[in-house]
């Protein structure tokens, strides 16, 4: 799929077509995690800094957190149309997956090329999304054919050039090259493919290693018998977050917690196992990582004894040092789960602590006044990029919030470019909504 994060957000929220889009986290530490075509033409790009990007790009950059929920949705939608006509996909992530489709054994160029341009006119009509996609007589040479298709469109490396454009590739091409194996091939005046597969795979092995240096060779030499097959469930569910600011209290550890453990959790009701082991990963501001697990007597999808057991696993920055990121993930998968009888005792420990915290803190400092002006409810807390929604204007998000005031924009899928309206920060019918609704 071709910027896929950046692309479903423009099929999503359509007066963002055609604009530079980032996804990604918005702070200091954020990363880009999808850039649109339109950002990466000023050199922006996956995993870079967003505060890099964001100055490539410049005013017009369009800056969006992450919704994996709507990434989620768009994927299946994506290979449950794509296994229309291959049933056995190896999927590699959620925009990217391998086929091998028995009708095409022994097939010419161009009816594969005819096939690809049927895939991606069914991804297409299903999704509203743009696929490239790459084929060849294995894994390696249509890994990379896909890359030389984007953006939009097809590239099949026939038998009889395929030793001719692996051959002039950089060797950073070849799947399984990383920055540090570049260099120890560098450093020998090897820069590419061809130049790899001309070494005789003894010295590529004393080079890379025994396993890996003689199978990256034979890819080179095109040589690859891999076949396709669907990959096995994910061992864990996690998730994570990069703080702008490192968290330096117990309290505001806990409530990282909480959060993120929640986002883990909404992922594992979507991937329909239940869990036994809970991993806590904090990394401190020196950049070491600790990581501290509890495996429960079941495994379940209760939320209570989960996001307990990340909470139990806490330890207080004051003898930890600042924390940086946090990360919960649940391990121990299984398809059979078990309720627990008692789950207000899962959670009654955790929640006695936080108590005692909160009146701590509270006796440490001197009672507040109260003010007429600032009781009662609080005005919610609007981001860019929120989905909301209104009972006249339907589903929108939050294109800019400030001064006591909120701007949105309503707009779906089906929408086309919608409408903006200017609300009060603290308008009563302006709610938070679900984000798969931007589907509809």
């Amino acid at each position: 799929m071709d910027a896929f994060f950046a692309s479903v957000e423009q099929l999503t929220r359509p007066t963002l077509r055609g604009r530079p889009v980032l996804v990604g986290g918005a702070g200091g530490r954020g990363v880009v995690a999808g850039a649109s075509y339109e950002a990466r033409v000023f050199g922006a790009r996956s995993a870079m800094p967003m505060h890099q990007a964001r100055r490539m790009v410049g005013a017009a950059a369009v800056v969006l957190p992450p919704r994996h929920s709507v990434y989620s949705a768009v994927s299946k939608q994506v290979f449950d149309a794509l296994r229309k006509r291959m049933p056995v996909l190896e999927q590699l992530s959620m925009d990217e997956a391998f086929g091998e489709p028995v009708e095409l054994a022994g097939a010419t160029a161009a009816e594969v090329w005819q096939f690809c341009e049927q895939l991606r006119t069914l991804v297409r009509t299903e999704t509203g999304l743009v696929a490239s996609i790459g084929a060849g007589t294995g894994k390696q040479v249509a890994k990379i054919a896909s890359g030389l298709a984007k953006p939009d469109g097809v590239r099949v490396v026939s038998p009889a050039e395929q030793d001719q454009l692996l051959a002039a590739l950089p060797v950073r091409k070849l799947w399984g090259i990383g920055p540090v194996a570049e260099a120890k091939l560098r450093k020998l005046g090897v820069e590419t493919i061809g130049g790899f597969a001309a070494m005789p795979e003894s010295e590529a092995a004393s080079i890379l290693g025994n396993a890996v240096g003689t199978a990256l060779h034979r890819l080179a030499n095109g040589v690859d018998d891999r076949t396709v097959s669907e990959r096995a469930e994910a061992k864990q569910i996690s998730a994570e977050t990069t703080f702008a600011t490192d968290i330096v209290t117990l309290a505001d550890l806990r409530s990282a917690v909480d959060s993120i453990a929640s986002h883990a959790h909404d992922r594992l009701l979507e991937d329909g196992r239940a869990a036994r082991t809970v991993v806590l990963k904090l990394k401190r501001s020196d950049m070491t990582i600790i990581t501290r697990s509890i495996t429960l007597p079941y495994a379940t999808t209760e939320k209570p004894p989960l996001i307990g057991a990340a909470q139990r696993s806490v330890i207080d920055p004051i003898e930890l040092g600042p924390v940086r990121l946090v990360g919960v993930g649940f391990g121990g998968l299984s398809t059979f789960r078990q309720g627990s009888l008692f789950p207000e005792l899962e959670t009654s420990g955790v929640e006695s602590v936080i108590a005692a915290e909160d009146q701590q803190e509270e006796s440490s400092e001197p009672a507040a006044a109260s003010d007429p002006a600032t009781d009662g409810p609080q005005t919610p807390v609007w981001h860019p990029g929120i989905d909301v929604s209104h009972p006249e204007f339907g589903h929108g998000w939050v294109q800019g919030a400030g001064h006591g005031v909120v701007t949105v924009r309503f707009e779906t899928r089906s929408t086309g470019p919608g409408s903006t309206r200017t609300f009060p920060g603290g308008d009563a019918l302006l709610a938070r909504a679900d984000p798969l609704d931007s589907l509809r």
